[in-house]
């Protein structure tokens, strides 16, 4: 006996509305886009999705906020089940040989693949269910990789002179012109524009009829790697050979022995294809220190391009662009040239705020009808207004400045030696670096002559508990510091 009015869209419309506001919108389009409500009996909730892939994720970390969500509907419910569409298709297993992969062209929008793990349900390998049951599911995963944003495009792409070698450099290996790179390493602060320059490259590419997989670093670890240790391998390496164009971003998230050899042999396996292959980190390779080393300089034998911050004429390229794509839809909204030109002054940090700033202001004109104005750019983006913010600190300044008032060297502060002459002055500037940069203990412990990382922690934490008993020590850092800032 079916429950009574719990089959309806609309019920099924407000659970997928909660479960978005919850998760966000990528990570709820990337799991959840394709899932659908198939029926309601008794005490249960039937849903259909289009991969075993997708089941056994969702029943692993989303099957509880699901009832939960259900619930609300009607206090009977209390389980899922999930089903496979399509589930009782036979399978093939007469034949050994791998099969080829269909011609057909796979839409990465349709991925269920999330870009951003969920914390808590990863801290293993074991917990993370495989890629796919068979080699064509494992081969059609790869190649869909993580979703594009079809907004990021080289149109859409703000170009000045802090990117644009790496905007020419994407843009030929996108195209696949004879005679361009075949390794290109991106690297830049977060959020200035690493990632929609790899999606716009993919977007381009598949428009050109290349074949293209776009995935993150973590999206390799945690589910292509797993799938090369399954029957699903001869398929999948079948599957990586057809690649023309592998984008991989974030890769300063890739980190562990096999996460690092499997990378390793995918890069070598691709570059015999032959393939082209881009990626992207918030730091220069040699600074991956997740990498091992062998990894790190195999990438440098590729064309190695930083982006630097964003320059002011670049910022307000970034806001005429945004503000024109505003206004197509939205034809009544318009952003004065003083606050326009306020907010690239003075929204610095990275091209996401400037569009965080813009959303803003669309967001408060829409809701209340007021237009934009002066007034309500300085009360709304106060906390992303950066009037005189401090330059960033890099690790070798601060040896510079701790070397020069502590008269050693910096063959001395790098070096073994125990003698107390060097050893507070070397755990000072190891606090100080901690402090100042962000960078990570194993990071700074490299850059002083390759110290472990529970070496820097003894360090940072003697020097603490020092400074919060010893004034006199405590001011004399607080001098370093200024110092540093100089």
């Amino acid at each position: 006996m079916q429950v009574q009015n719990l089959t309806s869209s609309d019920q099924w419309d407000r659970v997928k509305t909660e479960l978005r506001n919850e998760l966000g919108d990528d990570v709820f389009s990337n799991w959840f886009g394709r899932v659908n409500h198939e029926d309601t009996f008794d005490d249960a909730v039937r849903l259909s999705v289009p991969t075993r892939f997708l089941k056994s994720w969702i029943q692993n970390n989303y099957e509880k906020q699901l009832v939960g969500l259900w619930k609300r509907e009607h206090n009977k419910i209390n389980r899922i089940e999930l089903t496979v569409r399509g589930a009782l298709r036979p399978r093939q297993h007469t034949n050994p040989v791998p099969k080829a992969l269909p011609a057909r062209r796979i839409s990465a929008r349709s991925a269920p693949f999330s870009t951003t793990p969920q914390f808590g349900s990863m801290a293993t390998s074991a917990n993370i269910p495989c890629l796919a049951d068979t080699g064509e599911d494992a081969a059609a995963g790869f190649l869909n990789g993580a979703a594009l944003n079809p907004k990021l495009t080289f149109d859409a792409f703000a170009e000045g002179a802090s990117n644009s070698l790496a905007c020419a450099a994407v843009r030929q290996m996108a195209a696949g012109h004879e005679g361009t790179l075949n390794l290109l390493y991106v690297h830049s602060a977060t959020g200035i524009g690493k990632t929609h320059l790899l999606q716009a490259a993919a977007i381009e590419g598949r428009k050109a009829g290349r074949q293209v997989a776009y995935l993150s670093a973590e999206f390799f670890m945690y589910h292509l790697v797993p799938a090369l240790r399954t029957p699903a391998f001869p398929v999948l390496r079948q599957a990586m050979r057809s690649i023309d164009l592998l984008l991989v971003d974030d890769l300063q998230f890739l980190h562990g022995k096999q996460g690092h050899e499997e990378f390793a042999k995918t890069l070598e396996m691709l570059m015999e294809a032959p393939a082209q292959i881009i990626m992207a980190a918030d730091r220069p390779p040699e600074e991956l220190e997740t990498l091992g080393t062998a990894l790190r300089q195999r990438i440098q034998t590729g064309e190695v391009v930083g982006i630097q911050a964003t320059d002011y004429a670049l910022r307000q390229d970034i806001l005429r662009k945004r503000i024109f794509a505003a206004r197509r839809t939205h034809p009544g909204f318009s952003v004065p040239d003083d606050v326009a030109d306020y907010i690239a002054r003075y929204v610095i940090s990275s091209a996401r705020d400037l569009e965080g700033a813009l959303n803003r202001l669309f967001a408060h004109n829409q809701l209340t009808k007021q237009p934009v104005t002066m007034q309500l750019a300085e009360k709304t983006l106060h906390d992303l207004v950066r009037i005189g913010e401090p330059r960033s600190i890099k690790v070798e300044e601060i040896q510079q400045v701790i070397c020069k008032h502590y008269s050693v060297t910096k063959a001395d502060l790098l070096s073994s030696c125990r003698a107390r002459t060097l050893v507070r002055p070397r755990q000072i500037a190891m606090y100080i670096a901690k402090v100042m940069t962000g960078r990570s203990l194993p990071e700074i412990g490299r850059r002083f002559g390759n110290r472990d990382h529970t070496t820097v922690l003894h360090a940072v934490r003697k020097i603490e508990a020092m400074v919060s008993k010893d004034k006199s020590l405590s001011q004399e850092v607080e001098l370093l510091k200024r110092l540093i800032h100089a």
